[in-house]
């Protein structure tokens, strides 16, 4: 495990005037430049060969580029150390977790992350101490979970790994055992699931309810819990399909699928918000205790409002949660009187902890 107090040593010895802002080129990369050009702060943006095009475009925002074959040659102790040489601060994002294991995030990442590197795991359903033991110490409602397809007694959704593309997951919902074997037998015979991964999926009660997901920041600096916005997600070719009228929808044999393409912008009622307001503390204490010192930086928790009115989180994002679209949130205008997305809060935490001498305190 990589000492938080090593890496806190390479911080102090940056130049602070020099610091680079830096990223794997996917996710969100581009809003966390542009929040930290915003700054005024150097970016670096990290990409894969062939999928620099994007980055190569947006020439205001990103200073500096290399290109590797692969993610995970950010592993190599020639690129760490050149990292390094160039003030570099990684800010984590799903991409990150998802290209480089966290084996090597937690033991031979030399380089600081904005964030804390040994929470970005608890992401993963299949470690002992994941979101739902999370949650569930912090007091905060999840799904509730069945530990056999046997067990199903409602309306459920399986969550399951693809078997050709594991960074995404092949959901379909069932009622009964014997809709869940007919679902999964048909997904493995067209080759969009495997049996193993199949055993190793997670059934939660599926959750009836307006979607929201509530993204926040921690502020280490002034150890507050801000709410940045709501973003609701864009899913292929869910959301195409459920446009249909009902009539067609009976008729269309198609394999509904749960891959985020896009997000869009949500507001929340203004009684609601003490409830949001509560959740995100009681997390955030949760993970004071759990993993010290706890969240640094963005997260998001992904949430159905109930009829009755019950908040109700179905998945953690204890990163940047990827919502472009919080720079058009209310709420962070209602903070500082401007709107901005997490890309800019982000750089905001940094720049004053570069003028207060207290840097070391947000990178782990």
């Amino acid at each position: 495990m990589i000492d938080r107090s090593f890496v806190q040593n390479i911080v102090k010895n940056y130049n602070s005037s020099k610091i680079s802002i830096t990223a794997l080129g996917s996710h969100s990369a581009l809003d966390i430049m542009d929040g930290a050009k915003s700054e005024n702060l150097n970016t670096l943006v990290i990409c894969q060969k062939g999928r620099e095009k994007t980055y190569a475009h947006f020439t205001r925002i990103v200073d500096d580029m290399i290109i590797l074959p692969k993610f995970s040659d950010i592993m190599t102790e020639k690129l760490q150390q050149t990292l390094i040489s160039k003030n570099s601060i990684i800010i984590p994002h799903r991409s990150f977790t998802t290209y480089i294991d966290y084996d090597s995030i937690e033991n031979a990442l030399k380089i600081p992350i904005f964030g804390n590197r040994q929470m970005l795991r608890t992401e993963e359903r299949n470690v002992k101490k994941n979101q739902y033991y999370l949650l569930e110490k912090a007091n905060v409602r999840y799904p509730k979970l069945f530990s056999k397809p046997e067990d199903i007694d409602r309306l459920v959704i399986v969550k399951v790994m693809e078997s050709t593309r594991k960074i995404e997951r092949a959901f379909f919902t069932a009622s009964s055992y014997k809709e869940f074997n007919e679902k999964a037998e048909k997904r493995i015979a067209q080759g969009i699931i495997n049996a193993e991964d199949l055993a190793d999926a997670r059934i939660e009660e599926f959750i009836l309810g307006t979607y929201f997901n509530f993204n926040f920041f921690y502020s280490i600096l002034h150890d507050r819990v801000e709410f940045l916005g709501i973003d609701r997600r864009l899913q292929t070719n869910l959301n195409d399909f459920t446009s249909l009228p009902a009539k067609q929808q009976l008729e269309i044999d198609v394999e509904l699928q749960n891959i985020e393409v896009g997000h869009m912008p949500a507001t929340i009622r203004e009684s609601f918000l003490e409830k949001v307001f509560e959740m995100g503390n009681k997390f955030v204490n949760c993970t004071k205790k759990e993993f010290h010192p706890g969240l640094i930086g963005p997260f998001a928790l992904q949430s159905a409002i109930t009829k009755d009115f019950e908040i109700v989180v179905f998945d953690v994002s204890p990163r940047v949660p990827g919502s472009p679209v919080l720079m058009m949130s209310p709420y962070t205008h209602y903070y500082y009187g401007e709107s901005f997305g997490t890309g800019k809060r982000i750089a905001m935490e940094i720049t004053e902890a570069i003028k207060e001498e207290r840097l070391d305190e947000v990178v782990t």
